[in-house]
């Protein structure tokens, strides 16, 4: 364990140690050199900052003074970029001194009658030029022009709509698309208001979902167009395919009241996946297999080739156990049919 008189000593070692450098010749040599570089440094320094440089800064941009019952329809500028040129120093001066004010506008100095605000480069070249020195060039102005697209509270509600394709994993399966919230407030100036029927989300491709997913996606915006809210949440529930079986009767329509339809077998065994959700769900009940007199005559032959005339929501992969039947078309005695 060190003891306190051990580090006393080395610390009067060290001292003795530093204060012999300090007042040795090698310290002094050390010490003009730093004092020679330094002023050679200054000198380059200053030459190097009495040149021309070119350079970009931004300048962010405000629009004021827009009524309350005036929606921004258009996502705005946020800044303009500037590239200048001038000495250096100048240059360090904006950099490191002066910061640039925003440029303001006043909505009610450059509204159109067409729901439109457009602010030209003029303007806003005299604008940034107030804030530069007599000896700074601008080169360039991005965005050189400023436009704001209005809507004076024309609104409506319209529908989300997906864009692009989803799809799930294999054995499984999409039972929805679900968006939250389903509808949006669509803001647009005059008469374009009128043509828009649903909003529409930038351009999604999701492939072999195996679960659940939820994810937030902005929608498609066009120029003039404001949609509120901006963006909704995306929910593709996933569900897993499971097979069932159902027993379902051939059943014939239109036909005349002496006549009636005999099949053999007279059931068809329905085998179909559908989403382990919807298992219980699914009965022979939603199977429906009809077949005409008229189309029965139109065969020439006694085998019915087996066909669903729609097929119920959630279900695919459908197989028929036997895939033909055998039919009869049988004439009922008159005596039982008057009876």
């Amino acid at each position: 364990m060190l003891k306190w008189n051990d580090i006393q000593q080395a610390y009067i070692r060290i001292s003795h140690q530093v204060k012999d450098f300090l007042l040795s010749e090698r310290c002094r040599e050390f010490f003009l050199f730093l004092f020679f570089f330094f002023i050679a440094g200054g000198y380059w320094l200053l030459q190097t900052l009495n040149n021309d440089y070119e350079t970009e800064f931004s300048i962010p941009v405000r629009l004021k003074g827009v009524p309350n019952e005036v929606v921004i329809t258009s996502e705005p500028a946020s800044e303009v970029r500037i590239r200048v040129k001038d000495k250096g120093t100048v240059l360090l001066n904006y950099m490191l001194g002066k910061s640039f004010y925003p440029l303001s506008f006043d909505f009610q100095d450059y509204k159109g009658n067409n729901s439109h605000v457009r602010i030209l480069a003029p303007e806003i070249k005299r604008r940034v030029q107030a804030q530069l020195n007599a000896s700074t060039s601008l080169l360039s102005l991005k965005p050189d022009t400023l436009e704001y697209y209005y809507s004076t509270g024309d609104s409506k509600r319209v529908p989300v709509k997906l864009l692009g394709k989803v799809s799930a994993g294999r054995l499984y399966y999409l039972s929805d698309t679900i968006f939250s919230p389903d509808s949006v407030l669509v803001y647009a100036p005059g008469e374009a208001i009128d043509t828009i029927t649903a909003a529409y989300t930038q351009r999604v491709q999701i492939e072999d979902i195996e679960d659940t997913l939820r994810q937030q996606v902005a929608l498609l915006s066009h120029k003039g167009l404001k949609f509120v809210p901006a963006s909704v949440e995306l929910m593709l529930p996933v569900d897993i395919y499971t097979e069932k079986t159902v027993e379902v009767p051939l059943q014939g329509i239109n036909f005349p009241p002496d006549k009636v339809l005999r099949a053999f077998p007279s059931k068809v065994q329905v085998t179909f996946q559908v989403g382990l959700g919807r298992f219980r769900q699914v009965t022979a009940e939603d199977f429906h297999l009809f077949v005409t007199y008229e189309e029965l005559l139109q065969l020439g032959s006694d085998k019915y080739t087996v066909r669903l005339r729609s097929v119920p929501e959630g279900v695919s992969n459908i197989r028929f156990n036997p895939s033909q039947l055998d039919f009869l078309i049988e004439q009922i005695p008159s005596s039982s049919h008057g009876h």
